[in-house]
């Protein structure tokens, strides 16, 4: 029998997170929720003030300390939500704070375009102004968007729909993590195991091909029975941004959520482009798979199996906390001491439970630390996670102590550097230290997981986000039918004539909570690319490497993203760093290759 999920209450609190940092209790988050709304509505008095820099300064000053303690909420509630996604009072506390935050963006949606009707030269002068010098960037961002920003009536009905607009990603996640139930799954021996959004990929990851078919048919069938409803779900959270984007005088959905970073779109193009040139190293690591695993047919659900037995099946969660600790080291003793502090004040959620979200997120905000949700199994891919969401909180926290808050949110396109150069880090250590061939093998397989996760396979999921939008955009009805369809294409271009598809893995685009993102996924592979070129620096001793990664880590949103890589000397204006991870991914692959030859594989 597979190990039954813990309720929450059963589970010992050291390792779960310590939410005090953003209030002391349930009924602490509600008196400041209730003090919160006399304090949103104290903005809208700034109204008709907006036509001078010292005015500015006052509003802008005023709605950063509102939104500091309305960030706490939200951020406070949406942690408690995912612990269990079926405790309807945490669900009721995030409806509120996401209603609080709704409020807060129509009482202030006056603000930019007020600022922005003043003519040029005052425009210009603002963003010069002594007295705004704290708010330069942030002016000088905000002008650049003039065009599509909307009257100050318009931005307050925008805004005020918020809460209505979100609704299809709540129905997703309400779907998936709540409502769907999915059949046991039968192991080789007859037991059973219990299928569940948070140990689906656990079980993809078993040895025992019975188990991860059984677990295959019982997940997509699940999905099968709900495709009709999650399509529709999915075609209003699209068609919601493409409206939005026709409001607003952008060409395309696309267009518009990545000029809010600053980042052209041929970088998403070059992206995809630069992973179609190199597809063939995926279909060499699918036959290599097929070869380990001696295969007649490569299944997609053989595609998380573990090549080898070669390293242990289980690490404990403080094994895996010391394997991160030695990781890091490379990056200095204060970023060491700061991974030891998140450990020893609980900043981590560690081991799943029955109702909780799965996956793994790092979280916090500009007054607390910051928080890590993982759903530790103990895998290997477990301790990357925790490496991986580390660098989140590292990130936010060097972010939070030199930044001021107005600058202190780092954009989504920076996002998964920091994450994918702590995972970089630890593999290449383990690797570093062992020669033993199959232990070796074990670990250039979970190396060569994280490009086909991250760079292959999000660059895909990036593809299908474009054909989706774009379809919306042309007039064509996203249905099941033609969405399982693109996807099905998809799945055969990536992974190529050596694996067999099957049909059900049409409907996995439909369990993808980034979509509900809007053109998040593509920074998924273009974070993973610029951390390879950084990583690269940093073992390699190259002089600043440290340095400068750590001061790109520190610049928040002070300056566009674009920029912010530069000065970590990673340029995706240019194939090169997409080309830098592509080359290392076929140098793993070659080290795997040989390694299996030395196996007798």
């Amino acid at each position: 029998m597979s190990e039954v999920l813990q309720e929450r209450k059963d589970m010992d609190s050291q390792y779960m997170w310590d939410l005090s940092t953003l209030f002391d209790s349930d009924e602490a988050f509600e008196e400041a929720l209730k003090a919160s709304e006399k304090e949103i509505a104290s903005l809208g008095k700034y109204e008709g003030t907006l036509h001078d820099a010292k005015a500015i300064k006052v509003f802008l000053d005023a709605e950063n300390g509102v939104m500091r303690k309305l960030s706490d909420l939200f951020c406070y509630a949406s942690l408690r939500k995912t612990e269990d996604t079926r405790d309807s009072y945490a669900q009721g506390m995030y409806s509120k704070a996401y209603a609080q935050l709704v409020t807060m963006q129509t009482v202030c949606s006056f603000a930019e375009p007020e600022i922005l009707a003043n003519d040029e030269t005052t425009l210009k002068d603002f963003i010069k102004d002594e007295v705004l010098k704290d708010y330069a960037f942030y002016l000088e961002n905000l002008v650049r968007a003039k065009v599509h920003t909307l009257s100050s009536k318009e931005e307050a009905i925008l805004a005020s729909l918020g809460e209505a607009l979100n609704t299809p990603e709540q129905a997703m996640n309400a779907l998936l993590y709540a409502d769907m139930q999915f059949d046991d799954a039968l192991d080789s021996e007859g037991n059973p195991h219990e299928v569940s959004e948070s140990s689906y990929i656990l079980l993809q990851n078993s040895k025992d091909r019975v188990l991860r078919k059984n677990a295959f048919d019982s997940f997509y069938k699940e999905y099968k029975l709900h495709n009709h409803v999650l399509t529709a779900i999915f075609s209003g959270n699209v068609k919601t941004c493409v409206t939005e984007a026709r409001l607003r005088n952008y060409d395309s959905s696309r267009q518009m959520r990545m000029a809010s970073d600053n980042i052209p779109e041929s970088v998403y193009d070059n992206l995809i482009d630069t992973v179609h040139k190199r597809m063939n190293l995926m279909y060499r690591y699918v036959r290599l798979r097929k070869r380990i695993l001696k295969l007649d047919e490569v299944h997609y659900y053989d595609l998380y199996a573990p090549l080898t037995t070669g390293i242990p099946d289980k690490y404990t969660y403080e094994q895996a906390q010391q394997m991160v600790l030695d990781a890091v080291a490379p990056l200095g003793e204060a970023y060491v001491q700061r991974v030891k502090q998140a450990y020893k004040d609980r900043w981590i959620d560690v081991y799943p439970n029955k109702g909780k979200e799965g996956g793994a997120f790092s979280s916090g905000t500009y007054d607390s630390n910051p928080f890590i949700k993982t759903n530790f199994t103990g895998t290997l891919e477990s301790v990357s996670t925790l490496a991986h969401e580390m660098g989140h909180s590292q990130h936010t926290w060097l972010t939070n102590h030199t930044q001021p808050y107005q600058y202190s949110d780092y954009t989504m396109f920076v996002a998964e550097v920091a994450s994918t150069v702590n995972e970089n880090l630890l593999i290449d250590q383990l690797l570093e230290k062992e020669h033993e061939p199959a232990r070796r093998l074990a670990l250039l397989n979970q190396y060569l997981e994280g490009f086909k996760g991250t760079v292959y396979r999000q660059t895909m999921f990036a593809e299908f986000e474009k054909e989706a939008h774009a379809m919306c955009e042309r007039g064509e009805a996203l249905t099941a039918e033609a969405l399982n369809a693109k996807y099905l294409d998809l799945i055969h271009l990536y992974f190529g004539d050596e694996m067999v598809v099957d049909e059900a893995v049409k409907y996995e685009w439909s369990r993808i909570p980034h979509f509900y993102m809007f053109f998040y996924v593509y920074v998924y592979a273009t974070g993973y690319s610029s951390a390879c070129a950084i990583s690269e620096k940093i073992l390699h001793g190259e002089k600043d490497a440290v340095k400068n990664y750590l001061e790109f880590l520190s610049m928040g949103s002070s300056t566009y993203p674009l920029e912010e890589l530069k000065h970590a000397e990673v340029d995706l204006t240019t194939p090169e760093p997409i080309d830098i991870a592509l080359d290392k991914f076929e140098r793993v692959l070659e080290d795997a290759e040989k390694t299996a030859d030395a196996l007798g594989l």
